[in-house]
């Protein structure tokens, strides 16, 4: 008979529970300086303003990254994970061309409301490494292409005036990136109010038929039901939460 004590417990975590504990303070970080570089400006934001918010110690943020520049990308790359979301949603669903822009210009518009939406426009990429510089052009190229397709695609099966796609697709990105430089979160509408009316109001001139009937009321008029606030909260909170699907993936 083994009548040796019980081993005593040790004081850390299973490796398991320690990397979930460091993605979640790194995720963490993350949300707490996009918000302070949106609400100071990047250049005026510091660590160290970072840290006294996160109660930590400035030397405590290196263990996550290895300076500001490497967090500014981060908040960029989950902005564009988002945006890749709202890509492979509308291109797994059906309908027309101009079904499937109203369907991205959605998305995409109600994207730009939220902190990561509007890091990808708020943010100058100068401010990047030349590598970073580089991902972030394709990534933007890769956007402008989806516009571009659906337009192209809306021309052909003639739900969409003949136009030139390019110019077409400019014209609403601009838009689009606007809202994130000027919507606040307690303003009159919400950001799916405010989705709603870019998605008629930027497709109405090239639609061939229109989408709202002269007696329908704008959406964002009236306040969203309690329902439509919890379905909007649910599909939303793991953005709120900041986690990318790299960490997503990690703490699988």
């Amino acid at each position: 008979m083994d009548a040796r004590s019980p081993s005593p417990p040790s004081p850390w975590l299973p490796f398991a529970s320690r990397r979930r504990a460091r993605d979640e303070k790194r995720e963490a970080v993350l949300r707490m300086a996009v918000a302070l570089f949106l609400e100071q400006g990047y250049h005026r934001a510091t660590l160290n303003e970072v840290a006294r918010r996160l109660n930590i110690t400035k030397p405590a943020l290196y263990n996550y990254f290895r300076g500001k520049d490497e967090i500014l990308f981060e908040c960029w790359a989950i902005g564009n994970e988002l945006v890749d979301d709202c890509i492979a949603e509308t291109s797994s669903g059906g309908g027309s061309g101009l079904d499937k822009l109203r369907k991205l210009l959605l998305l995409y518009a109600e994207l730009m409301t939220e902190d990561y939406g509007k890091s990808l426009v708020r943010f100058d990429i100068r401010d990047l490494s030349e590598d970073n510089r580089k991902i972030v052009r394709t990534a933007k190229r890769r956007i402008d292409r989806a516009f571009r397709d659906y337009i192209a695609q809306g021309i052909a099966d003639g739900t969409i005036k003949p136009c030139d796609p390019k110019l077409a697709a400019f014209a609403i990105a601009g838009s689009l990136n606007w809202i994130g430089h000027w919507f606040q979160p307690d303003g009159a509408m919400t950001g799916k109010a405010v989705a709603e009316e870019f998605a008629i109001r930027l497709t109405e001139g090239i639609a061939t038929t229109s989408k709202r009937k002269k007696a329908d009321k704008p959406p964002g008029t009236s306040k969203p039901s309690r329902e439509d606030r919890g379905e909007h909260h649910a599909r939303t909170a793991p953005r709120a939460a900041g986690q990318s699907k790299r960490t997503r993936h990690r703490l699988r």
